[in-house]
């Protein structure tokens, strides 16, 4: 089959990969100049099952709002009067119930885990090096954060995650770089989850994919998709191609790729934060990951260099840097190797990446035969892809998927959103 790819980020190159290892033609098509230019590029660099997140998590609607009128938080926000993003908000708070909290979760985890064993053999056979590096910990800055994740944690131990809750003493020996000047209760070290550069990967998974024969086409923006009998045609600015069927990958491009063909799913375009900074104390950088569970926000050391990535602002529909995540970002990062770096002085970037209420993607057909999906993985993005790329290509090559994809696809809206 010739396959098409929209999007060029993680998932988009994923996908065409495992299409192309599959024995299908594929041609990936990114408006941007090159691959990982979006929300790929600064990512929260955690890619391990264990410490994925998800934001509606039991108690996280008023632990979030109590935060909002602080110079930090993990939430920000820039339109008052907006009536997409409340109701999108409104509906991502409902998932925090327990029961829907745990459905989520395991989903994700499932996904993750599927993901994590496909990238630990691409660098085995592959022999790729994209800085990575294991072990991470979630730091709990009080007994009452702790207590709140107790589902969280709760859920890890049916999965068999492997992780210890740490003391403040015990963690400090585990990472010595670690401030004595920040208080905190404790610290869940999960030594076998992965960080990584997402933007680095993307690049060689690029490389491997063109090997494999994959097209890419730059600096094409598909204005429209039109879905026909034995086919489907993408509208490009002065031409059309012609496909057997596509794949729509394109992050928070996504719903406007989908709407074209009457399709409307409840994705929103939050805006997510990172920066990147030099190291200048290298006895003083951490060797660990981090995720500060109370800015939700991940920093982790690649090769010279530090990423601080996290925070979430809803209601922007431009790439202006939003006073309140800059300080978040700062914060996290003085509060724990305050010598490490000069954090004011780093490279911030920020850019819309595609939520689901749930924080699951979806992953598989619409109701063309011809069109599917892979969209709606958040900032969770670099952890899920190649799991979501790989499923993908099964799905379209008729194969049996290596793990269940209950609520993966869009079944889980019904008929309606299909």
């Amino acid at each position: 089959m010739r396959l098409a790819v929209i999007g060029g980020g993680v998932v988009g190159v994923s996908t065409a990969y495992y299409l192309a290892e599959a024995g299908h033609e594929v041609a990936l098509f990114e408006r941007y100049g090159n691959v990982a230019q979006e929300a790929s590029f600064g990512n929260l660099d955690l890619m391990g099952p264990s410490g994925l997140r998800l934001w509606a998590t039991p108690g996280a609607p008023s632990r979030i709002f109590s935060m909002l009128f602080r110079p930090e938080s993990p939430l920000a926000f820039s339109a008052r009067f907006e009536p997409a993003m409340w109701r999108w908000l409104k509906r991502s708070m409902s998932e925090s119930a327990l029961s829907r909290f745990k459905q989520n979760q395991q989903r994700l985890y499932r996904l993750a885990s599927y993901s994590q064993e496909l990238m630990q053999h691409l660098v085995q056979t592959c022999e790729l090096d994209f800085q990575q590096r294991n072990s991470m910990m979630i730091m709990f800055r009080t007994a009452r954060e702790l207590e709140m994740a107790h589902p969280y944690m709760e859920l890890l131990g049916e999965f068999g995650s492997r992780n210890e809750l740490l003391d403040p003493e015990a963690a400090r020996l585990l990472e010595p770089a670690l401030s004595t000047e920040t208080p905190f209760h404790s610290a869940l070290h999960v030594p076998d989850d992965w960080a990584g550069n997402c933007p680095l990967f993307v690049r060689q998974l690029k490389t491997l994919s063109q090997d494999l024969g994959v097209e890419f086409h730059f600096n094409s923006e598909i204005q429209a998709i039109r879905p026909e009998l034995g086919g489907t045609t993408l509208q490009l600015e002065g031409r059309n191609v012609d496909v057997d069927a596509v794949v729509i990958a394109a992050g928070s491009d996504s719903v406007r790729l989908l709407k074209t063909m009457g399709i409307s799913l409840p994705i929103y375009p939050v805006k997510v934060y990172s920066a990147s900074m030099a190291i200048q104390e290298f006895e003083l950088a951490p060797q660990t990951s981090l995720f500060d569970d109370t800015y939700r926000v991940g920093l982790t050391r690649l090769g010279k260099r530090i990423r601080i990535a996290g925070c979430a602002e809803l209601g922007s529909s431009n790439l202006d840097l939003h006073h309140k995540a800059v300080n978040t970002l700062v914060k996290v990062a003085d509060d724990w190797f305050p010598n490490a770096a000069n954090y004011r002085a780093a490279s911030f970037w920020c850019a819309p990446t595609a939520m689901l209420p749930e924080g699951v993607p979806l992953i598989g057909p619409t109701r063309f035969s011809n069109v599917f999906v892979n969209t709606g993985h958040g900032s969770a993005a670099w952890a899920l892809a190649a799991g979501s790329g790989k499923l993908m290509a099964d799905i379209i090559t008729g194969l049996r998927t290596e793990i269940d994809t209950d609520g993966l696809t869009l079944t889980r809206y019904g008929d309606r959103m299909r």
